[in-house]
């Protein structure tokens, strides 16, 4: 049940639960957009809900900030059950990424955890320079360095992908990425289903139908489990992610936003 609730929570604002450096798309050329998806100032809250059950919400704002003279993106994400299922399950869950403006390199990621009781207190240094990472646990009081290669934290991956140019995008194209995690570096593979008018709480939205492929297993019922709606526009906003799990299914909806560096288009029938 925890690894379950988890998942949810990063699924609800990470673009696939993914990451890399350049991003390669099948039979597109173009890995950047013109102008950029996000600024300062956005702010996204996220529902996630078990069938009629409200589970808990997700928040992602992006902040300014300066590490030694560079100008940066500060990334904050928050996760927390609500309602009944903290009845069962407490989670609050706290992320932090700090990120280079224009090539979106991951430098610092904090992640502080109580899911439960069971605390994770870690910081992780990137220097992309040395291609390492330095592991910084402070519960296990210990130090670590990691070798790396065209990798991002789980929170500046949502971004980077978010400036992927999908404008030449078509159905079948996958991105390969790679997430840095705990320690590791995990591969995912995202596939373009196909383009969907998808009903929201906003009205009727386009969307790119996507499904990132995952491990088959305890929490999830096959490798397309996973499946993400994002808007098609210059946003790129997931609207909504909805996971097939051993135990049922899950949905993330986004609530809120405000903030948003483009239009946000509403289809008129």
């Amino acid at each position: 049940m925890k690894r379950l609730i988890i998942i949810l929570l990063f699924t609800a604002f990470i673009f696939g639960s993914t990451a890399q450096e350049q991003a390669t798309l099948t039979n597109t050329i173009k890995t950047e957009t013109p102008e950029s998806s996000f600024k300062e100032g956005e702010w996204l809250k996220f529902r996630i809900h078990f069938g009629i059950i409200n589970a808990g919400y997700a928040t992602l704002k992006l902040k300014n900030s300066k590490k030694n003279g560079k100008s940066l993106f500060h990334a904050i994400g928050k996760g927390w059950t609500s309602g009944a299922a903290r009845m069962f399950f407490k989670v609050n869950d706290n992320y932090e990424s700090y990120f280079t403006k224009d090539t979106i390199k991951p430098i610092k990621f904090k992640r502080r955890v109580n899911e439960d009781g069971y605390l994770i207190r870690r910081d992780l240094i990137f220097d992309h320079q040395e291609k390492e990472v330095t592991i910084k646990d402070f519960e296990k009081k210990t130090e670590t360095q990691v070798a790396i290669k065209n990798v991002q934290d789980m929170i500046s991956a949502f971004y980077h992908l978010r400036n992927v140019d999908l404008s030449t995008v078509k159905a079948g194209d996958e991105i390969m990425v790679n997430l840095f995690f705990d320690g590791e570096t995990y591969p995912f593979k995202l596939k373009f289903l196909e383009k969907d008018i998808l009903k929201s709480k906003f009205g009727k939205i386009n969307t790119w139908k996507i499904r990132p492929l995952v491990q088959k297993g305890r929490v999830f019922e096959g490798q397309e489990s996973l499946t993400l709606w994002v808007t098609d526009d210059a946003n790129k906003l997931p609207i909504r992610v909805k996971a097939d799990l051993v135990v049922g299914s899950l949905k993330a909806d986004l609530e809120e936003f405000k903030g948003l560096a483009n239009p946000f288009n509403i289809v008129v029938d």
